[in-house]
């Protein structure tokens, strides 16, 4: 419950500075016990654009990076929001992959 609780709160304190706009939407990214979710939204018009999931291994990640990317590529510049969870790990490979694939985040 204390893990819960400081992720939250991280969370709003990451999401008072970051803003997702048309020209540069914001990349989200939640993790849970057996899934890797992950989206992109404009916080403008308070809309999802896109948003997609695997399992929570390494390679099922790479590939959702990917698969994402070749429809991230159409925007200049993307804000990423880890929602709270440290930049290592799964988050980390999740974003690499993304950059590595040529898209600006």
């Amino acid at each position: 419950m204390k893990d819960k609780k400081a992720r939250q709160r991280r969370k709003m304190h990451i999401r008072k500075t970051l803003r997702g706009t048309e020209e540069a939407p914001r990349v989200f990214v939640f993790k849970s016990n057996k899934y890797f979710y992950a989206g992109v939204a404009n916080d403008d018009n308070n809309q999802v654009i896109m948003s997609k999931f695997c399992d929570r291994k390494e390679k099922d990640i790479k590939s959702l990076a990917k698969e994402m990317s070749k429809e991230l590529k159409k925007y200049d510049k993307l804000v990423f929001d880890r929602s709270g969870y440290k930049f290592h790990g799964l988050i980390k490979t999740f974003v690499e992959e993304l950059r590595d694939n040529k898209v600006n985040i």
